[in-house]
């Protein structure tokens, strides 16, 4: 793998990641203000939202990288 090509996937693990733990954090946050949801509940549903993201938001970063490092 080249340097660049390595470069970009660290770049894009990094952002899809954030992104991810991000949206799981304000789905926790927002559960807990707003419902009377059980622990299961609320930490169950952060950790799917979590691995949800994770899945939508891969491909759309990694491509933006890979079009912004090739330009």
């Amino acid at each position: 793998m080249g340097g660049l090509e390595r470069k970009v996937a660290l770049l894009s693990a990094v952002s899809y990641t954030g992104i991810s733990l991000t949206v799981a954090l304000a789905f926790l946050v927002t559960a807990t203000l707003v419902g009377t949801y059980t622990d299961v509940a609320r930490f169950g549903g952060a950790a799917w939202v979590f691995l949800l993201s994770m899945i939508v938001t891969m491909p759309l970063v990694t491509s933006r990288f890979k079009k912004r490092y090739r330009a």
